[in-house]
């Protein structure tokens, strides 16, 4: 469970620099040939983890539902992030994940809904499922990431 954690802050360290290393412009900025930005990606991140561990197990997730609603899979930035919600994003990087291991050291992730991704695949049948997943999900996200700031 710690090594699930520690890649997921690694991951997580890695957004945190993009965050303070670019400009607002920067992280808002679409590269022709892209559906979206720096900045979404994160926080299409910090969405999808909740929503793959909490969500599926049944349980309140500690983001807004317009969070998720903005960030969620199948979105794409409709506007420009501001930065007071890249402020925000920034500051649930981390507590997130704390949260998470400390629900899990809690055993309250009982009940889970079965889950198959519709872009590998891959089906989650509880919640440590998810979070290893999720750790691959962010991955993916990072080379998007690693991608896009080669334009901006």
């Amino acid at each position: 469970m710690e090594t699930i954690f520690s890649i997921t802050t690694n991951v997580r360290n890695q957004f945190l620099n993009f965050i303070e290393k670019y400009t607002l412009e920067q992280l808002n900025t679409i590269p022709k040939g892209f559906s979206n930005n720096i900045i979404w990606n994160i926080a299409h991140c910090v969405a999808t983890q909740q929503t793959l561990i909490y969500k599926l197990s049944g349980l309140p997730m500690h983001v807004s539902d317009e969070f998720i609603n903005t960030y969620r899979n199948g979105t794409i930035p409709t506007g420009k992030t501001s930065q007071e919600e890249v402020d925000y994003i920034k500051s649930i990087l981390f507590s997130s994940v704390q949260k998470i291991g400390e629900d899990f050291s809690k055993d309250i992730f009982v009940n889970f809904h079965e889950y198959t991704t519709k872009s590998t695949g891959f089906t989650m049948q509880n919640a440590l499922q998810a979070a290893e997943f999720n750790n691959f999900h962010e991955g993916i996200h990072l080379g998007i990431i690693l991608q896009i700031r080669k334009f901006v």
